[in-house]
């Protein structure tokens, strides 16, 4: 009896132990929460998000300005929570919601953007909106460290105005705000943000590029190497068999290559330099061929949305900068085919995407022309005024060629070129194309396409050069009846024989 009271009393013993660590573990677990509750930017995931969607171009034209010197670490910790002060109001027109914008504006600066928010709120409509750039001139430092004064010069603003879900109107300005911030909890909030009055707008001197005399005598071909169909660049990439393709490029009379440079794979806002390097050996082996070459960028992109633009144009600033100095370059395509994402990602959408994306590379690149690869003749009047190349691509009926083209160059301004960007039939004849494909069928349409091409003195890029054992499901889908004829659009098979349509493009 004796040992089981003992045994009792253990056990309520240990079970008193044990609850009261699991109470004082708990409270610790609670302080140590409550005490990082003071970091701002893992509450709101700041970091992370900040870096994901929102990169504008920030050059401080001047770091010098009255009061105590300023130190790069200090400037880079203001410039840092300047941008998130500009992403949570960004993010707060969004959503019409406070959140956030406590943690980056003093109480007194909030008050002109609650009474926005609660107005456009009470009318049921929201902003999406994002700047582009920002130039920051230094005008003050105080000498406690806990105060900064400075003029943000020509920031770039777009912004989309909704009623509920409809678009209302769509607005691109430059503004000078002046802004005062004062240094509280480690962090640097925004006292005042007040637009300015400026002495003179930048405009855009770009608007028109002198077109080199290739661009009206292209003879190409939309290139993929025979084993890395839509997977160029990477662990694929086999300079041997490119440099090998492109003597046969040149070999057939042809004197431009079109690649494609997908937007995630090449690590979007973080540009895969190893990938980058791999692209200009390929313009290397073009220059000593005397072939010219068309960048494709943002290829398998297709978000295009506001919050989305500052990282696709970090992208785009890395590539274009190595890149166009190279003298096989050709020009940029922006984007291929966009217009197939009209439908489910709104068309406003992505040709407000396109025609910031056209302005932003022409700031960077002022001597290449910059076309948009529409995936027909009847999409390729959008923005047409904007590019200096109109390309198109034709995959219908032969029939109805020479009627669609007449039709967009009635349109098109008379000394802006036309470019037939793809084109192309699969010799595939089995029982997914109705065993109605064949080689000679192939040739027959090469041939009657080639003569409107050599009457109309179109510049064209026919797809493409190798047939592929594989097609990858993201370019056309898992359905058999789609993905195998686009296995058999090449001129040369995948034993490297040349088919009979070979010859109807090799002259």
């Amino acid at each position: 009896m004796s040992k089981t009271k003992n045994a009792y009393r253990i056990f309520l013993i240990l079970s008193f132990i044990g609850i009261n660590t699991l109470i004082i573990f708990g409270i610790g677990a609670i302080l140590s929460y409550l005490n990082t509750g003071a970091d701002k930017s893992t509450m709101l995931h700041l970091e992370q998000e900040v870096h994901e969607v929102y990169l504008p171009k920030v050059k401080w034209t001047d770091t010098i300005g009255e009061g105590r010197p300023m130190s790069k670490q200090i400037l880079g910790e203001i410039e840092r929570d300047y941008k998130r002060a500009w992403y949570v109001r960004n993010l707060a027109f969004r959503t019409n919601d406070m959140q956030g914008l406590k943690d980056y504006y003093t109480d007194s600066s909030l008050v002109k953007l609650k009474r926005i928010l609660a107005f456009n709120k009470e009318e049921d409509t929201h902003v999406l909106t994002t700047t582009l750039n920002h130039n920051p001139d230094l005008e003050f430092f105080s000498a406690d460290g806990q105060l900064v004064v400075f003029q943000d010069n020509n920031v770039t603003r777009y912004s989309q105005t909704f009623k509920k879900d409809k678009l209302l109107f769509s607005k691109k300005d430059t503004t000078n705000y002046r802004v005062i911030m004062l240094l509280e909890d480690g962090f640097w909030r925004i006292r005042h943000l007040l637009e300015v009055e400026q002495d003179s707008l930048q405009t855009n001197t770009t608007d028109k590029i002198g077109l080199s005399p290739e661009v009206k005598h292209i003879r190409g071909v939309n290139y993929y190497p025979k084993n890395a169909a839509w997977n160029m660049f990477g662990d694929n990439f086999d300079s041997l068999a490119i440099k090998k393709d492109i003597k046969l490029i040149q070999e057939m009379g042809l004197n431009m290559i079109r690649v494609f440079i997908p937007y995630e794979a090449f690590g979007k806002n973080k540009v895969d330099q190893n990938k980058l390097n791999q692209v200009v050996q390929v313009l290397d082996f073009a220059e000593e061929r005397d072939i010219n070459v068309m960048i494709t960028l943002f290829d398998f992109y297709g978000n295009y949305d506001i919050t989305d633009w500052t990282l696709t144009h970090r992208h785009a600033e890395v590539i274009v900068n190595a890149i166009k100095n190279h003298p096989a370059l050709l020009g940029w395509d922006i984007k291929n085919e966009p217009d197939l994402d009209f439908d489910n990602r709104k068309k406003y959408r992505v040709t407000a995407w396109l025609e910031e994306m056209i302005a932003q590379i022409k700031e960077w690149d002022t001597e290449h022309p910059i076309t948009i690869g529409w995936s027909s003749a009847e999409s390729a009047i959008n923005l047409s005024k904007k590019v200096d190349i109109v390309s198109f691509h034709y995959y219908e009926e032969l029939g109805q060629f020479t009627e669609k083209y007449k039709a967009l160059k009635k349109i098109v301004s008379a000394n802006k070129p036309i470019f037939l960007q793809e084109y192309g039939t699969s010799s595939y004849g089995g029982l997914w194309k109705g065993f109605m494909g064949s080689e000679k069928k192939q040739a027959d349409y090469y041939n009657e396409i080639q003569g409107y091409i050599k009457q109309e003195q179109l510049p064209f890029a026919f797809w493409g050069l190798y047939d592929f054992e594989e097609v990858p499901a993201s370019v056309v889908g898992r359905l058999p009846w789609r993905r195998t004829p686009q296995k058999y659009y090449g001129c040369i098979d995948t034993a490297g024989n040349k088919k009979l349509s070979y010859s109807e493009l090799a002259k």
